[in-house]
């Protein structure tokens, strides 16, 4: 198992401080992947910008969701699919969506579904999509901007994501009770 230093205020290099103070502002506490982070400050401040545009794009909370989840679920990551489990609550997220996610089972709505496989598709093929995958897309009521949101959305997922697998980053206190494990 491999580990890597959660970093406090105290413990980060110096140009991570502000960062780390950014995020006890945004969620009153230090998340341990932040902590991580702030080993290398240039990849803080990217995750933190990547978050703050990913979360201003053309999606709803819902759609929100379903990109980072439905790629946390992909990547298996112990970490952030507890801690956006409790953010997809914290957003009014509905449990039907949320539990679908978290259990890779088709989501109810036509279009969050639609969003859910070109997600899959993205992340599985590595960016190699087909025509047909796009006119789907499209046909559930997306278009370009969207198929390039989830590259952001998956941008900032890549970084989290293999941090945590990396790092074996503990699951904050705040998010241990919606601990999940990938099914077999």
């Amino acid at each position: 198992m491999t580990t890597l230093k959660v970093h406090n205020s105290e413990s980060a290099p110096q140009e991570s401080k502000p960062f780390l103070e950014k995020s006890q502002k945004a969620y009153g506490m230090i998340p341990g992947l932040h902590g991580v982070l702030a080993g290398a400050p240039g990849i803080l401040e990217g995750y933190q910008v990547l978050h703050e545009l990913f979360a201003a794009s053309s999606f709803n909370n819902d759609e929100l969701t379903v990109v980072w989840q439905t790629i946390n679920v992909e990547h298996a990551c112990h970490y952030c699919v507890p801690a956006h489990t409790g953010i997809a609550k914290m957003m009014k997220v509905e449990d039907e969506i949320i539990d679908a996610l978290r259990n890779e089972t088709p989501l109810a709505d036509a279009k969050l579904e639609a969003l859910r496989t070109m997600t899959l598709t993205i992340v599985r093929n590595r960016g190699h999509v087909t025509q047909e995958d796009l006119e789907t897309f499209y046909a559930a009521g997306y278009g370009e901007r969207q198929v390039l949101e989830i590259i952001l959305g998956l941008s900032q997922k890549v970084i989290s994501n293999y941090t945590n697998h990396i790092a074996n980053t503990p699951v904050d206190a705040a998010f241990e009770k919606f601990a999940w494990s990938k099914n077999s």
